[in-house]
């Protein structure tokens, strides 16, 4: 009998404490340690997402995990993705494809349906790899929802995981949180916490001597390790809760660019920004401010999960008013996705919000409707507005139709066009744009030639960015984590596989 390869769940004591980036960099230098490892998070609550290599959609950390394990994403590696719709309502993805939509109250009985794809999924993927590293979410101790948990605790009890939980210094009071994390368990659970990783922290680590040894005399639980402030790192947000803007750092030519990016409300795959902002001399802020429609070189509307009612907001802060008289003075503009679809003349929504017809901005030759059945697949074509090859992703509710005589800015292999322009307006269904190196800087240099300005592209390609990032943060983990005490925790034996 074949037993499943061993696993271990990173949780944290809240949202953003760091759990994707620690098992980003455990995959990355564990697969670099010749171990065959692979990434899973049962259910992921964010906007970012991406399109696996099976062709279902999966949260975006998720592919930028299993890229760290150096193997394509899958949709095992994140079977139940939530997608927030509104404060209380959100849209469910099993297995990659669109289930539903529920509210929190509704989601608790249906986390019956789902168990089986959940456990599905993690065996899986232990059956194929020699190892698993899960990521929790949000806070893992949070009693009102353990008897729904399919990912933190829950999880851990079902498929038998060792917790190592993980604690954000940076926002401060990281050892009451890690405390508490441990605490607030029912004894059974409280049992499957091994260890306690202490993230962000700037100074001398030894000034914590005696408080780790204080948590350890408390609780059992060892601190394997506190893994530094890191600066610079440019890694997929999982989240608006990482959102931040950005800077290429000094132009190669004599200026540099201006980016504004709306701070829509339900943003989503606002890591399509993330490879503009890599460029020299480009800054990248998100805004909801009309100066800065006005002031920026380029606006950027970016995806969302609410497009009527973001469409709606952007009324309600005037900025409807700001984008119609930037385009009225030549100023360039770029929609995605949700952004693309305001650009046009009219939304139809029986989907997404169920507001029916809505007038969109009129900046496009274009009209959406939305429908069930959800697009979702990776594309490849060329750019004709910008003189280059393109390629990217798709994941949308809406159909747009495009007027005969419109000019095209993006079209797949099939000749069908993903987007138009209309002067300094663009507009694009495609998802990564950005990634493919030849269309980022043509984009930019033509921003630069509407604004006068001299732009001079990097000649460094964003998946290197990518990379490095991931090796960089492989290397302070390596160095300042126990990973061998970890790897032992979860029942790893180094036993070499029949390829080897």
């Amino acid at each position: 009998m074949t037993h499943p390869a061993p696993a271990v769940l990173v949780a944290g004591t809240g949202s953003d404490a760091g759990k994707t980036t620690l098992v980003a960099a455990l995959c990355r230098l564990l697969v670099d340690r010749g171990i065959d490892v692979a990434p899973f998070k049962a259910q992921n609550m964010a906007l970012n997402s991406a399109v696996a290599s099976d062709g279902g959609e999966i949260g975006r950390a998720q592919a930028l995990q299993a890229a760290a394990a150096r193997i394509p994403a899958t949709t095992a590696m994140n079977p139940i993705l939530l997608k927030p719709s509104g404060d209380r309502t959100s849209h469910v993805v099993v297995d990659g494809r669109p289930l539903q939509e529920t509210d929190a109250v509704a989601y608790g009985p249906l986390t019956t349906r789902l168990w089986p794809h959940v456990r599905r999924a993690l065996a899986d993927l232990r059956t194929r790899h020699e190892l698993v590293v899960c990521e929790g979410a949000g806070g893992v101790a949070e009693p009102n929802l353990r008897d729904r948990d399919l990912v933190n605790m829950g999880l851990a009890a079902d498929a038998d995981l060792p917790v190592v939980v993980v604690g954000d210094i940076e926002r401060g009071g990281v050892f009451a949180s890690l405390y508490g994390s441990w605490a607030l368990q029912p004894d059974e659970d409280r049992q499957r916490i091994r260890g306690f990783v202490i993230n962000r922290f700037r100074g001398d680590a030894s000034l914590l001597d005696p408080a780790i040894e204080d948590l350890t005399a408390r609780t059992g639980v060892p601190v394997l390790g506190v893994v530094p402030w890191v600066d610079g790192l440019g890694l997929d947000a999982e989240d608006s809760l990482g959102l931040r803007d950005l800077d290429g750092g000094p132009p190669v030519g004599e200026e540099g660019l201006r980016i504004a990016v709306l701070r829509l409300q339900r943003i989503s795959n606002f890591t399509d920004i993330d490879a503009l902002g890599r460029e020299p001399g480009v800054t990248v802020t998100f805004t909801e401010s009309a100066a800065a429609v006005a002031d920026a070189d380029l606006v950027v509307i970016p995806g969302t999960r609410a497009t009527v009612a973001d469409l709606d907001r952007l009324r309600q802060l005037g900025l409807d008013r700001a984008l119609r008289d930037r385009a009225t003075a030549g100023g360039p503009i770029l929609g995605i996705c949700g952004g693309y679809q305001m650009l046009g003349r009219a939304i139809t929504d029986t989907v997404e919000g169920g507001g029916g017809t809505v007038a969109g901005l009129g900046l496009l030759p274009v009209e959406t409707t939305f429908h069930v059945d959800k697009v979702v697949r990776r594309v490849s074509g060329d750019a004709p507005a910008l003189g280059t090859d393109a390629s990217g992703y798709e994941i949308r509710h809406g159909r747009t139709t495009v007027d005969a005589e419109a000019k095209v800015l993006v079209r797949d292999d099939d000749g069908r066009p993903g987007g138009v322009v209309a002067g300094p307006v663009m507009g694009t269904s495609w998802h990564g744009l950005a990634d493919h190196d030849d269309t980022r800087r043509a984009l930019l240099r033509w921003v630069a030639e509407q604004r006068g300005r001299r732009f001079v592209p990097g000649s460094v390609p964003a998946a290197a960015h990518r990379e490095a990032d991931l090796d960089r943060i492989a290397a302070v983990v390596a160095d300042h984590v126990d990973v061998d005490r970890m790897l032992s925790l979860a029942g790893w034996r180094a036993v070499p596989s029949a390829g080897r």
